[in-house]
């Protein structure tokens, strides 16, 4: 891994840090990660859709954010995201897929499944890459 991977992955407080998501796979084309269900849930013992939407932000977040480099920052722009079953266990596992990778714009489609390879949902990030310099 690289060092923007080692950083964001051990900060302590960070969203990913209090969900739990762990990262198995880092590079611009690609992102793996799980995040487990237990303490994730709504109300009603289902897995938070917002959890799942950090979850698939995240592992665009980090592809984009290795394709801009040293330099230049990685800044969601847009977040959509179709929930597609309940899941009230185990651990689900995200799988972030560049569909564009370019020189302004990177754009992720992230597929969530559970521990039975059944799809919880699917997500699409779309990232601005800009100068360290300027303010998000």
């Amino acid at each position: 891994m690289t060092d923007i991977e080692d950083a964001a992955a051990v900060v302590p407080g960070s969203l990913m840090e209090r969900l739990g998501i762990s990262l198995s796979e880092v590079t611009a084309d690609r992102v793996v990660g799980t995040m487990p269900v237990e303490g994730n849930t709504q109300p009603f013992g289902l897995l938070h859709g917002g959890a799942t939407a950090a979850l698939a932000e995240t592992l665009g977040s980090y592809g984009a954010q290795v394709h801009a480099g040293k330099g230049r920052a990685a800044v969601g722009t847009e977040l959509s995201i179709t929930h597609h079953r309940g899941v009230r266990d185990g651990l689900v596992t995200g799988t972030a897929s560049a569909l564009h990778l370019g020189g302004r714009v990177c754009t992720y489609s992230i597929e969530v499944v559970d521990g039975k390879g059944q799809r919880v949902a699917t997500a699409r990030l779309t990232c601005f890459l800009i100068s360290d310099s300027q303010d998000s």
